[in-house]
């Protein structure tokens, strides 16, 4: 019996993840136990959480691997300092301590947090990860594998082949020629965060027209036949600056960058929409190459920027390849996994054989919290609830939505990843018109422009959307039917830009987005039966058989893991029922909570 332990830390979105015999096990993103939002600190509560999960302790485990090899990133840092020098000194300044006193010992970082630890440590690469956790969890037995991110060690862009156990990457574009931080770049440029703010840029793109991608082109990317491209870096001063570009890219475009809250003009939705478009032609111009190259029918995608489910979808529509598969946790998180695979399957050289399902557990490999400890929580702070049946908590929730109710859904073990599946969700109908405008301004308190997700029942996606394949993850986009479209007047045709938003586009409004697309997530019940058979019941009930599923937060904030933050959230907001376990809770019945500084700090399950 082998435990394997990987890790991923220090640039964003921090997590741990268990391996057993090659098996997944569990696997957590740190921001989720200190609910600091992308926490890159060592992810000590998610090593914890798996350690128990798996029920050993640091004695257990046989092997430690971390997602990268901090030597060879080091390197990076140095060359790229002393290449532009002097004008990255305030720069090396402030990085260099950090790494001098704690990100080049990562080992003995390690063992002092493990101090039980006997086994080894090994140091996949940053890419060797990302790849790892695309072709091993996915349901085939070869296939092509692509990993775009922002920059690893020196690696930006890998792609190869993977076969059986193994795997191989082949070619790679290098630092500081990056479409992660190309696009991170432009996210910055219109006034979202960097590593965080990518996928309100790529939902703010459909609002635009393609004014600037000739620009792009022409100064910013020189992009070849077969995907390659190199940045014009006399407008990105990234490789040794504290910003992603300087007053030349501003002078291109006639505008400074957008401060963070400032008003949203079509001016930065025309730059989205060419920022997007230019994204997904590199990657489909990739995608032909490497379906060239490798000749496989099959295509395993990880890294950042696979998490933009925009280019997912058309690499599926225009059948570059039979089948992708992204792993959820596409980020630097899933780099935790993809170095504990890449330990069981690589470095040991055990077996694997696929039999046509992917091992992810449909992502659901985080904490759980049995109704025993949600009914202690509710009952120590009197919160009032109802508790049902599991026969009655689908047909109770449906009946729910059909009232065009908001509802909390706490169930099972949350998700690994950035989307939610069904497990830390807050869900509602996708039918009324104002149910979008709701969830954005009196739920989720953030920008109207954003658009929702559907949940739908698996064997039904076909009626609302144009995709052949399964979704699960919530990582393709897709066209909605024609036949379920809402024609448009000829006044409504003439509108342009935000004064789109509000307009019905088809019979589920609430997850059609402007364009007509929607970023889909099929339901099958072995992934989810609670999820399952509740969608199960409102398709009974109203004939429709999609809802809204949006992650269980509010803006600024990671997604909610216990039980405590789930009822803070729920009372934070317009939400209308929490369904926790089995248990309902009314906001008719709850007594308003004090201001943040006054939140009874004791909610706690101890």
């Amino acid at each position: 019996m082998s435990h394997i332990l990987g890790i991923s830390a220090f640039y964003h979105d921090s997590a741990a993840a268990l391996v057993k015999d090659g098996e997944i096990i569990c696997a957590a993103q740190e921001e989720r136990f200190t609910r600091k939002k992308h926490d890159y600190g060592f992810p000590k509560n998610a090593i914890s959480y798996c350690l128990n999960e798996a029920r050993i302790s640091a004695s257990g485990l046989d092997y430690v691997a971390f997602y990268e090899k901090p030597l060879i990133k080091f390197e990076r840092l140095l060359e790229s300092y002393l290449a532009y020098a002097p004008l990255g000194i305030s720069s090396f300044l402030k990085a260099m301590p950090l790494w001098i006193k704690q990100k080049l010992w990562i080992p003995d970082l390690i063992q002092n947090e493990l101090r039980d630890f006997k086994g080894k440590f090994i140091f996949p690469s940053h890419h060797e990860s990302h790849a790892a956790s695309a072709f091993y969890p996915s349901p085939f037995q070869e296939s092509a594998i692509l990993t775009l991110d922002g920059v690893g060690e020196w690696t930006t862009a890998s792609f190869g082949t993977g076969k059986n156990n193994d795997f191989r990457l082949d070619y790679e574009i290098k630092f500081p020629h990056s479409v992660g931080l190309f696009y991170s770049a432009l996210t910055y440029y219109i006034g979202f965060k960097v590593n965080s703010g990518e996928y309100k840029l790529m939902g703010l793109a459909a609002y635009g027209e393609p004014k600037y991608k000739d620009v792009i082109l022409k100064e910013l990317i020189d992009l070849k036949a077969d995907g390659s491209f190199k940045l014009n870096m006399r407008y990105f001063p990234y490789p040794y600056a504290l910003r992603m570009i300087n007053k030349k890219f501003e002078r291109l475009f006639g505008h400074p960058s957008r401060g963070p809250e400032a008003k949203i003009t079509q001016f930065h939705m025309d730059v989205a929409r060419s920022v997007q478009d230019v994204t997904e032609e590199i990657i489909l111009r990739i995608c032909r190459h490497i379906r060239k190259v490798t000749g496989r029918n099959n295509l395993c995608l990880a890294g950042g920027v696979a998490l933009n489910c925009v280019a997912n979808g058309r690499i599926l529509r225009e059948k570059i390849f039979e089948n992708i598969w992204v792993q959820p946790a596409a980020g630097d998180a899933g780099g935790a996994l993809g170095a504990a695979l890449f330990v069981w399957y690589k470095y040991l050289g055990n077996s694997r054989l696929t039999n046509g399902r992917d091992t992810q557990k449909a992502s659901y490999l985080g904490p759980e919290y049995s109704d025993e400890e949600i009914e202690a929580f509710l009952k120590k702070d009197n919160i009032p609830y109802r508790k049902l049946t599991l026969d009655e908590l689908p047909e109770v929730t449906a009946e729910l939505l059909t009232q065009e109710m908001v509802v909390g859904w706490f169930q099972g073990r949350m998700e690994f990843g950035p989307r939610a599946l069904g497990a830390r969700s807050i869900i509602a109908d996708a039918r009324p018109e104002t149910m979008q405008s709701k969830l954005n301004l009196r739920i989720k308190f953030r920008e109207s422009f954003r658009p929702f997700a559907p949940s739908v029942l698996r064997e039904k996606c076909g009626d609302y959307f144009e995709l052949d394949s399964e979704s699960p993850y919530m990582l393709l986009v897709a066209p909605v039917k024609e036949n379920i479209r809402r024609k448009m007047t000829d006044e409504e045709n003439k509108l342009f830009g935000i004064q789109r938003l509000n307009i019905k586009r088809s019979i589920i409004p609430a997850v059609t987005h402007v364009d007509y697309s929607a970023r889909i997530q099929t339901i099958g019940r072995e992934d989810s039966s609670l999820y399952y058979r509740m969608i199960e019941a409102f398709y009974k009930k109203t004939g429709c058989a999609v809802i809204v599923n949006t992650s269980f937060n509010i803006r600024g904030e990671p997604p909610v893991c216990r039980p405590q933050e789930a009822y803070k959230c729920f009372m934070r907001t317009d939400m209308d029922y929490l369904m926790m376990g089995c248990f309902l809770l009314d906001k008719k019945d709850q007594v308003p909570l004090q201001d943040d500084a006054g939140w009874r700090k004791d909610l706690s399950l101890d």
